[in-house]
């Protein structure tokens, strides 16, 4: 073989390497794997947290307990048992790209499956308030600073442990969800509510009182 022909196959050689390594890097970035931070974490940890499968803090951060998670949850379907996120274990999840491609679209999403459970049978405007007091504790240096943390606060809201958040989410429950992330807030900056005839707690009662919409009082 020539100079040149060498050169040549060399080239070819080499053009191919790289569009591998690219390929490879592409297939990697689409994936979420331990070390992985970001809004399609807290997702992930969400979806396995409804499959019962995870039960750390969705906190975004995707560590050892995220990927054990994952594992098990991958074992159960029969995917690959990588402990990373890719398309396959994605769509098992129901988290689709469209969801992470928009990081509000999942935090609505959130929001109104909770305020669905929280605030069924609630006037409009309480199950506004409900979204609202959300998003005053996510402003609030006394709770957790993004929804999902606030949402899954160990002992926060009753429909996390009472099943009630896996239930069904109404349409005006999203249309709730938005109001509220537009600021929107009939509860006027409050940081709690409860439903005085079913209430157990007897420190909510010594919060101050802000407004009362339908069922629900809303205290700062």
């Amino acid at each position: 073989m020539n100079r040149k022909k060498m050169c040549l196959v060399l080239a070819v050689v080499f053009a191919l390497n790289i569009s591998a390594i690219l390929l490879v890097e592409r297939v990697d970035a689409a994936s979420y794997k331990k070390g992985s931070t970001g809004n399609t974490v807290s997702q992930i940890q969400t979806a396995l947290k409804n499959q019962g499968i995870y039960k750390g803090a969705v906190d975004g951060v995707f560590g050892s307990a995220t990927e054990a998670a994952v594992k098990a949850f991958q074992q159960k379907k029969g995917l690959t048992v990588d402990g990373k996120v890719g398309t396959a274990t994605m769509k098992a999840l129901g988290v689709s790209q469209s969801t992470t491609q928009n990081s509000d679209s999942g935090d609505v999403a959130l929001l109104a499956r909770l305020i669905s459970a929280e605030a069924r049978g609630e006037p409009y405007s309480g199950q506004v308030a409900v979204g609202a007091v959300v998003l005053n504790r996510v402003d609030s240096p006394i709770f957790p600073n993004t929804i999902s943390g606030v949402i899954y606060q160990s002992g926060a809201f009753t429909c996390i442990t009472d099943g009630q958040f896996n239930e069904a989410v109404s349409e005006s429950a999203y249309r709730a969800a938005r109001d509220a992330m537009n600021g929107v807030d009939p509860c006027g900056g409050a940081i709690y509510y409860f439903n005085p005839s079913t209430a157990t707690n007897k420190w909510i009662w010594s919060r101050p009182l802000i407004v009362v919409i339908g069922k629900h009082r809303f205290c700062a």
